[in-house]
C-alpha cells in the first residue's frame, strides 16, 4: 500500500543513528533541556542561518510565547490567514488578543497582501482594535510572500511572526525560512518534514532581547534562577529525548528534500492536464509538507483513490473564519471567498521522501484513470 507518511522506512534509514542519540540522553539523566537540547539548537541555528535558535515543547506554544512577548491584549488585532490550521488562530486568543482572520492568494494558499492592506486599514477605520502583529503562515511547504508582508508590516509599526510549521528545510531566493520573519515559529510534530517521536517546536529568530524572553517565557517566567519570576511564562520547554531524535533526522533532511521535489516534479507532469496542481512560489524552495492538487470532483477522486487504496487527506475542509470557536471573529459566509473556495477543492496527496518512482506513478495513474 501507498504510504501517506512513511516514518517506519525513515526510522529503519536512520535507526543507528536515533537509538545511539537516544542512548546517550538516558545514560546522561539530563531529560529536560540539556546538552541535547542545546546541540540541537546549535545544529538548528547553523543550518538556518539565524542568530537564535529556541527549542519548545511543540508548535503551537512556539506561536504563544512571541505573543506573549508583545504583551498583548484583547484591545489589539493580529493578523491571520483563514486557510490554516486552528493552532494559528487559537494561539492568538491564547496570548489575549483578538484575531482578524485575511483571505488567502489563489495560487499560493499563503496571506494575501492585497487582502491584508484591506483587513489593516479597516481595523484602523473601526478604531476599536490596535492592529499589533501578523502570523504569516508557509501552507504545505512553501514560503509566504514575505517580501510584501514585511512591507506592509513596516508601514504599520507591525510584529511579523512566520509559521512555518509545515515548511522547514524550504526557501525563499537564496535565504532559508526561518529567517524571513522578525522570529519563525515550527513544529516537529511527527508528521512535518522535520518530525520528532512525539511533540517539539522551535522559535527561530535575529532579535536578542526578543530571544532573552523567549527563554524566560518556555521556563515559566524564570530571571536570573529557577526561583526568579520576572515574567507570566508557560511550560514550554523541548525534552532532550526529542531533541536527540531531532539531530539524527536533521542529518538527512536536506536529502529528503531533493526526494520530496522528485516525487512532486513526478506529480506536476503526469496530473498537470487533469487536475491544478500545486503553484511554485517564483525562486523558493518548497519543504513540500503537503502536494496538494486542486479539483471539483474531490469526493468521487477520493472514492477512487480509496478503492485501490491510497489515501489521500483533505487540508482543511473549513477555514478558520467559519469554525464555530472563531465564529465571531470573522465576518461570515462569503467574506474571504477564496479561503471558502479553496477549501472545497483541495486534496492532499500522498507525501514523502521514500516514496519510490512507482508508487508515484500508480497513484498518478488511479488520478488520470478516473478523470479519463
Amino acid at each position: 500500500m501507498v504510504q501517506f507518511i512513511d516514518l517506519k522506512t525513515q526510522y529503519a534509514r536512520l535507526k543507528a543513528r536515533i537509538d545511539e542519540n537516544i542512548a546517550e540522553v538516558l545514560q546522561s539523566g539530563q531529560f529536560i533541556l540539556g546538552p541535547a537540547v542545546t546541540r540541537f539548537e546549535d545544529e538548528m541555528r547553523d543550518y538556518l542561518g539565524v542568530k537564535h535558535a529556541i527549542g519548545v515543547s511543540n508548535g503551537t506554544d512556539a506561536i504563544i510565547m512571541p505573543l506573549l512577548a508583545l504583551d498583548l491584549t484583547p484591545a489589539d488585532a493580529v493578523f491571520v490567514p483563514s486557510f490554516t490550521y486552528t493552532a494559528t488562530a487559537e494561539a492568538i486568543l491564547m496570548a489575549q488578543a483578538t484575531p482578524v482572520f485575511v483571505d488567502v492568494d489563489r495560487k499560493s494558499f499563503n496571506i494575501d497582501p492585497e487582502s491584508l492592506r484591506e483587513k489593516i486599514a479597516a481595523v484602523r477605520r473601526e478604531g476599536r482594535l490596535t492592529p499589533r502583529a501578523i502570523v504569516a503562515v508557509d501552507l504545505f511547504g512553501q514560503p509566504a510572500d514575505y517580501q510584501a508582508v514585511n512591507a506592509i508590516a513596516r508601514d504599520n509599526d507591525l510584529f511579523v511572526i512566520a509559521d512555518a510549521a509545515q515548511s522547514i528545510g524550504g526557501k525563499a531566493g537564496n535565504r532559508m525560512i526561518g529567517t524571513l520573519a522578525n522570529c519563525t515559529t515550527t513544529s516537529f510534530y511527527p508528521t512535518k518534514p522535520l518530525g520528532g517521536y512525539g511533540d517539539g517546536g522551535m522559535v527561530t529568530t535575529d532579535d536578542d532581547k526578543l530571544a532573552e524572553a523567549l527563554r524566560s517565557i518556555r521556563a515559566h517566567g524564570e530571571g536570573s534562577h529557577r526561583y526568579d519570576v520576572v515574567r507570566l511564562g508557560m511550560n514550554a520547554r523541548l525534552d532532550s529525548l526529542q531533541a536527540a531524535v531531532l539531530s539524527a533526522k536533521l542529518e538527512v533532511l536536506e536529502d529528503e528534500i531533493e526526494n520530496r521535489e522528485r516525487v512532486a516534479r513526478i506529480y506536476d507532469e503526469r496530473l498537470k492536464d487533469v487536475v491544478t496542481v500545486p503553484w511554485r512560489v517564483p525562486g523558493s524552495r518548497s519543504a513540500w509538507a503537503q502536494y496538494t492538487i486542486q479539483t471539483e470532483d474531490r469526493e468521487g477522486l477520493r472514492a477512487t483513490l480509496s478503492a485501490h487504496n491510497i489515501p489521500s487527506m483533505i487540508f482543511y475542509p473549513k477555514p478558520m473564519h467559519l469554525q464555530p470557536a472563531y465564529a465571531a471573529y470573522g465576518d461570515g459566509d462569503g467574506s474571504l471567498e477564496v479561503s471558502e473556495w479553496l477549501c472545497d477543492r483541495v486534496l492532499s496527496l500522498p507525501m514523502n521522501p521514500y516514496l519510490t518512482d512507482a508508487e508515484v506513478h500508480e497513484v498518478c495513474d488511479r488520478i488520470v484513470g478516473h478523470f479519463n
